[in-house]
């Protein structure tokens, strides 16, 4: 009866731990403009604010999304621009960040990750194909027109294509944490500092050592 009693005890608590997990905190004021001058000694989630008194309308919009990115910057054909607390100061604390996604011709937003958000993509111009995997391998996958929205679920391995061969697209993303953070998975395995031992790589993709070296290679790793 105590062992039972213990294990219910232990697993109410975990629950209630468990209900108590966001991606981030709530918000304690209307609003905590980042303080983007004063040297920080120390950190912590989020920015420090400023003073309320001295919050503007300028602090709460930005243009960062209107200008298109470089998509030659990286093997891929993407640039992802977002927006955070230099650029944006009146987003601190709201838990969400919005990103503009431009995509060359053919060009690919690699399978990758978001350890802390969630994320909505809008496509604006284009012809993208998205989809996201699921922790049964299940794929699930979408063409989306300009207008069209598609919903990629909190740490899951998903990924944008623009399949298009004659036209670049554009898609903006809504994430739901200020820090949502991103890990592309082949750069991550490939391209790490210090590496990944070989042996791991070659077994964990079934791949050669010619595979791996040529992959980091690739990579820039």
């Amino acid at each position: 009866m105590r062992k039972n009693y213990s294990l219910l005890h232990q697993f109410i608590s975990l629950a209630l731990l468990l209900s108590q997990a966001k991606s981030d905190p709530d918000p304690l004021q209307d609003y905590c403009v980042a303080d983007t001058k004063t040297p920080r000694s120390f950190y912590f989630n989020s920015a420090p604010c400023i003073n309320p008194e001295l919050a503007v309308s300028s602090h709460f919009t930005t243009s960062v999304l209107s200008k298109p990115g470089n998509t030659r910057a990286n093997p891929f054909g993407f640039n992802v621009t977002l927006t955070n607390t230099a650029n944006l100061p009146g987003l601190n604390t709201l838990g969400l960040t919005m990103a503009r996604v431009d995509i060359a011709t053919n060009g690919l937003v690699p399978p990758h990750i978001h350890p802390r958000a969630s994320e909505v993509t809008i496509c604006l111009k284009g012809l993208l194909l998205v989809g996201f995997v699921d922790t049964s391998n299940r794929i699930f996958t979408q063409q989306l027109k300009p207008g069209e929205s598609f919903v990629f679920p909190k740490s899951l391995i998903h990924f944008l294509y623009n399949y298009d061969s004659r036209a670049p697209a554009v898609a903006l993303s809504g994430l739901s944490s200020q820090n949502p953070g991103a890990q592309i998975v082949s750069l991550a395995s490939f391209t790490s500092k210090p590496p990944i031992e070989t042996e791991i790589l070659k077994k964990g993709f079934q791949i050669t050592d010619r595979d791996v070296a040529r992959i980091r290679n690739n990579l820039g790793g």
